[in-house]
């Protein structure tokens, strides 16, 4: 019985044996697409631009939805313990990353120091594009820039010169549109008084020119 003990054990020891288990382990990673399925849900949840529910992450991984939930329920504790300058919450059916509460006040002073600043020419050209193309989802205010835009919707967002406006039928997307807000900034009555421009964007010297002049925050 013993020597069988000590031919198992000598089995699991097998250099061979513990090569083919990393092999293994290996093609589980790239069947996935990400070291862990911790990691690969940590991605996810940074791209999304709404709640993505364990259903959705589940596909998205590969993975059984089972195995998902405790994972996405294991790292909303880790965050929570360690006292993360993020949490992650369930809402609306899904899960999404949020700044944790306790740093509300150095947030709210990061955002309202922002709105002292001048926009970017990247604010400028994506703000454009929102006023002549509202209401518009931030998927398609990209593909006409060719950039990623979400810093950009956040920070148009917070100046309160872009607001949602509902979700888009087909994708369910976020739609966006320009507030009065930035009719006053403007200083036109409606969208009507925009300065005309090609039917194609992004052609937006004609908008920058009028944007640029205005001194947004000042």
């Amino acid at each position: 019985m013993a020597d069988a003990i000590d031919q198992e054990q000598g089995l699991h020891e097998d250099p061979a044996v513990a090569v083919q288990e990393e092999l293994d382990d290996l093609g589980e990673a790239e069947e996935l697409g990400a070291p862990s399925l911790a990691a690969a849900i940590e991605a996810l949840l940074l791209l999304a631009d709404e709640p993505m529910s364990v259903i959705d992450l589940a596909q998205a991984t590969r993975q059984p939805a089972a195995e998902v939930e405790v994972t996405v329920r294991a790292l909303a504790q880790e965050y929570d313990e360690a006292v993360r300058g993020f949490e992650l919450r369930e809402i609306a059916g899904g899960w999404r990353y949020y700044t944790r509460t306790e740093c509300s006040p150095l947030v709210e002073r990061y955002v309202l120091d922002g709105q002292q600043a001048r926009l970017t020419q990247a604010s400028l050209e994506t703000l454009a594009v929102i006023a002549y193309r509202q209401p518009v989802t931030r998927g398609r205010v990209s593909a006409v820039r060719g950039v990623n835009v979400d810093g950009v919707i956040r920070t148009l967002v917070s100046r309160g010169l872009i607001e949602e406006a509902g979700h888009e039928p087909e994708s369910a997307a976020i739609l966006y549109r320009t507030t009065s807000t930035f009719l006053e900034r403007l200083g036109i009555a409606s969208l009507d008084e925009l300065p005309p421009l090609a039917e194609h964007l992004p052609d937006l010297a004609d908008l920058e020119d009028v944007l640029d002049s205005v001194a947004f925050g000042d």
